[in-house]
């Protein structure tokens, strides 16, 4: 059987020492904000807009400065983690993880969206609700959010 794969962006918002995950409605896990990225869409832009869709958020990516700028070519923001995940015997995702820094505490989901948003801090992440993935970016995006380049 051949196993199609799709490219996704999932961003960790970090505010004030604690990240935000949705509940997921179909999974019924707690997750970051993400989704496909459409296409022609460069994956930080996607991951800009699975943010601002599903949390109502405005986010800046926390990443390292961009290196490489010619007349023909620049360097796209970097994410922090690329994940090939599965997601049933047939399909994977292949995630760009961005994290991020949000303006606001103040959430307001898009029509059609989670409307089950919490704010975890790196020891709420340790609960067994959450999956080991999540727990452990969801903690490095907290330890690391506020060391690097914060760009638009």
């Amino acid at each position: 059987m051949e196993i199609t794969r799709h490219f996704t962006a999932t961003t960790f918002v970090v505010y004030q020492e604690k990240t935000l995950l949705h509940k997921h409605s179909s999974l019924n896990m707690w997750l970051p904000p993400g989704g496909h990225i459409d296409r022609d869409e460069l994956p930080h832009i996607a991951a800009i807009r699975e943010v601002k869709e599903e949390t109502g958020l405005k986010i800046k990516l926390v990443h390292d400065v961009p290196a490489i700028i010619s007349d023909n070519s620049q360097e796209i923001p970097r994410p922090q983690h690329l994940l090939l995940e599965n997601i049933n015997p047939f399909h994977q995702h292949i995630d760009m993880i961005y994290f991020a820094k949000a303006n606001s505490i103040e959430v307001t989901p898009g029509e059609g969206e989670s409307q089950e948003l919490r704010w975890f801090t790196a020891g709420d992440l340790e609960k067994d609700e959450i999956e080991n993935d999540i727990r452990l970016l969801g903690q490095e995006a907290i330890e690391l959010v506020n060391k690097k380049q914060i760009t638009e």
